[in-house]
C-alpha cells in the first residue's frame, strides 16, 4: 500500500515578536504557504502574550479564510495562578483544538479531542497509547527521537496522526527562571521584554568560543536548525502523518515551499537543502538525532560532519 503524503503543519512562534510584525506574519501564512495547519498562540512566556492576544482574532479568521486548519497551543510551563486561569479559560471556551505543551494542561483537557505538542516527552509507544486513550487524536514527536524509535512507535499505533518536528531550532529546556534576562543583567520579574531584541534567539558560546545552545526567554534551545529534508521520504512511507515546521526569523513562506516541493516529489533532498542555505542563510542544519547521532551534527547520504555541513 502506498503511503500518503504528510500534510505540512506550522508550530508557534517560539520567540518573541512584536505585534505587528507576528501578526503579519500569519498573514503572509494565510496567504501564500501551502501548510494546512498552523498551531498559533504563546507557548514560552505568558507575558508575551501582551504583543499577541490583540491580533489573535484577526490572525485566526485570516488562516481559516485560507483553508487552514488553526490549533491553539498551551504554554509549556505553568507556574502562576495567572496562567493557570489563562489554560483553563483557554481549553473551556474555545472553539478551536487545543495542542498541550504541558502535562497541567492535560488533565483539563482529558477526554476531550486535543493534540500534543513536542514539548510532551513522548519517548515510547506506551506513553503514545496512554495519551491517545486519554483523547490526543494528533501527537508531535519530540526532536530528540532517532529513526528507529520513530518507526517503533507508528507501528504500534497503524493509523494514528503522528507528526515529526523536521525543521527550527530544537526546543530542548523550559526553565522558572530566565536566564536570557539574567544574561542582560535584568531580572524575569522586569526583563523589560530584553528577549524581543533577538528575533531568533540569543547565541551562546563555550568558553573556547564554540557555538553551543541559544536563549530565548525562559526556554533553552539549540544552536543549529533541525533540517529533514532528505529524510521525508523515509518518514512518509513509515507512515507520519504530519511535518512541521517551527518559525524562524527567515522566509518562512519559501521554506515551507522547499518542504511542499520534496513532499510532492517535485525536487531532490539534497537541492532543497542547497536552497535551504539561501533562504536561511548563517544557519548550521543538524539532523544527528534522527540518525542516531548526537543532535547537533550533520548526516548527508552516507557522510558526516559534527556541528556544520559542507
Amino acid at each position: 500500500m502506498t503511503a500518503l503524503k504528510p500534510a505540512l503543519s506550522l508550530g508557534p512562534v517560539y520567540y518573541l515578536w512584536d505585534g505587528p510584525k507576528w501578526r503579519d506574519f500569519y498573514f503572509r501564512i494565510a496567504d501564500e504557504a501551502p501548510v494546512e495547519h498552523v498551531i498559533l498562540g504563546e507557548t514560552v512566556c505568558s507575558k508575551r502574550q501582551h504583543f499577541t492576544e490583540p491580533h489573535i482574532s484577526e490572525v485566526v479568521e485570516r488562516l481559516e479564510a485560507a483553508g487552514k486548519t488553526v490549533t491553539l497551543s498551551t504554554l509549556a510551563m505553568v507556574t502562576l495562578e495567572r496562567e493557570s486561569r489563562h489554560v483553563r479559560d483557554l481549553i473551556r471556551d474555545s472553539v478551536h483544538a487545543i495542542e498541550a505543551n504541558d502535562l497541567a494542561a492535560l488533565g483539563l483537557i482529558k477526554g476531550r479531542a486535543h493534540s500534543i505538542g513536542p514539548l510532551v516527552n513522548v519517548y515510547s509507544a506506551a506513553t503514545a497509547r496512554v495519551l491517545a486513550a486519554r483523547g490526543a487524536d494528533n501527537i508531535c514527536l519530540p526532536p530528540e527521537l532517532p529513526m528507529s524509535s520513530i518507526g517503533n512507535i507508528l507501528q504500534s499505533m497503524p493509523g494514528f496522526s503522528f507528526e515529526i518536528f523536521a525543521f527550527g531550532r530544537m526546543p530542548l529546556a523550559i526553565s522558572a527562571r530566565c536566564a536570557h534576562a539574567r544574561s542582560k543583567g535584568l531580572t524575569k520579574d522586569n526583563c523589560q521584554f530584553i528577549c524581543g531584541e533577538e528575533p531568533d534567539g540569543l547565541p551562546l558560546r563555550t568558553l573556547d568560543r564554540q557555538s553551543f545552545l541559544v536563549l530565548n526567554g525562559v526556554q533553552t534551545m539549540s544552536n543549529t536548525c533541525v533540517v529533514l529534508l532528505d529524510e521525508l521520504s523515509a518518514l512518509a512511507a513509515a507512515g507520519i502523518a504530519r511535518v512541521r515546521l517551527s518559525p524562524q526569523d527567515c522566509d518562512m513562506v519559501a521554506v515551507a515551499r522547499l518542504y511542499h516541493a520534496v513532499l510532492d516529489g517535485s525536487m531532490d533532498g539534497e537541492e532543497a537543502i542547497a536552497r535551504l542555505a539561501e533562504v536561511y542563510p548563517g544557519a548550521v542544519f543538524s539532523n544527528g538525532f534522527y540518525h542516531q547521532r548526537e543532535g547537533a551534527a550533520w548526516v548527508a547520504r552516507g557522510r558526516d560532519a559534527a556541528l556544520g555541513h559542507s
